[in-house]
């Protein structure tokens, strides 16, 4: 795998638990963001928005059925993990939570830490 890749759930999508409603997640909006503010993030990493549905197919194939949660981040082969990955599939290294993510962010690209 040539680079790390950032996975965030597009936004506007339906949960069958609520019709009529469309909904974002906010810990991907957080990281849609950071995005915006250090454009250098953006361009370091693939990023990925994929549909709230499970299962999600193009995460499964990463990290296996049990971390298809979102966001996520896959590090590449190679790739610095700073003391952030929470988790490995089939020798992949994935960081989850939106803290171990932004703190990840914060150590690989240099830029300013979320405030507690």
């Amino acid at each position: 795998m040539p680079s790390d890749i950032l996975f965030l759930l597009a936004p506007g999508f339906e949960d069958p638990a609520y019709p009529g409603t469309r909904f974002y997640c906010e810990h991907c909006a957080q990281f849609e963001g950071v995005l915006g503010y250090f454009p250098q993030v953006a361009r370091g990493l693939e990023v990925r928005r994929i549909a709230w549905q499970r299962p999600r197919a193009e995460v499964v194939a990463l990290v296996g059925e049990q971390h298809q949660s979102l966001p996520l981040v896959v590090l590449g082969d190679g790739s610095d993990d700073h003391g952030c990955a929470t988790g490995s599939h089939e020798g992949r290294r994935f960081i989850r939570g939106k803290d171990d993510i932004a703190r990840w962010l914060s150590a690989r690209f240099g830029i300013a830490a979320p405030h507690p």
